[in-house]
């Protein structure tokens, strides 16, 4: 993951998204840089791993902002501490055995519960390398404890690294390109990235008009028209909407 370029990860890895809930109460954490970020799911030794994680997994650069900057870990949180996050229409009534790479989700854990046991466990298994934090590690070795999570093996308090990492990356990934509505892509700078124009209602305007490039920018589901974007909170997992 050393020198990862935005370019490259993007290509890799797509522009997906995909959004849930949107919780409504809060918890401080800490973020990085001196900044202080709401959390309704982490907890402040959670987010100091998370955050500077995603900021290597879409690194700031030359192109622009990365996933921290983009507000990822909020989207993160939103989703942990809302209805996808308890795991809801997941089946989960067993039974627990190893599946086939074809067969996906296989453990007995919400995705929270994946969050909450493999977060622990890395805290743990940090504690006398990097006692000051992931964060505090060198560039390199962050990339290399993340890699290496990524290649499995790896126990994570009955959570398999690899189904850890997986999760952590599409997280990122759809936090980065997601509707801003959802707590992350922040200034739609993911949307803008890639050059995609967002939630427009209509086209109509531009129906006849043949070989010119769309440049309007991009547009969000809870942008008004003045511009600004209304994030309403969503029903956590059994509760009506």
């Amino acid at each position: 993951m050393a020198n990862v370029s935005r370019r490259a990860f993007l290509q890799s890895a797509g522009a997906v998204a995909a959004a849930l809930a949107v919780p409504a109460c809060d918890r401080l954490a800490p973020k990085s840089g001196g900044r202080r970020a709401s959390y309704s799911f982490f907890n402040a030794d959670e987010a100091a791993f998370v955050e500077p994680a995603v900021a290597r997994l879409i690194p700031a650069d030359d192109l622009g902002p990365g996933a921290l900057e983009a507000g990822v870990p909020t989207y993160m949180d939103r989703q942990l501490a809302g209805a996808w996050g308890a795991g809801a229409g997941l089946y989960r009534g067993g039974p627990w055995r190893a599946g086939q790479p074809g067969q996906g989700y296989q453990l007995p854990f919400t995705p929270a519960e994946l969050f909450r046991k493999a977060l622990r466990a890395i805290r743990e298994d940090l504690a006398e390398s990097a006692p000051d934090g992931f964060g505090a590690l060198p560039v390199a070795e962050q990339d290399a404890y993340l890699r290496a999570l990524d290649e499995g093996g790896r126990d994570l308090g009955g959570v398999p690294s690899e189904a850890f990492f997986g999760t952590l990356l599409g997280l990122t990934v759809e936090g980065f390109f997601s509707d801003p509505v959802y707590g992350g892509n922040q200034d739609m700078v993911g949307w803008k990235l890639v050059g995609f124009p967002g939630a427009y209602a209509n086209y109509y305007e531009f129906v006849d008009q043949h070989g010119i490039a769309f440049r309007r920018p991009p547009m969000s589901l809870g942008q008004d028209a003045s511009g600004s974007i209304h994030v309403h909170p969503a029903p956590r997992a059994g509760e009506e909407g």
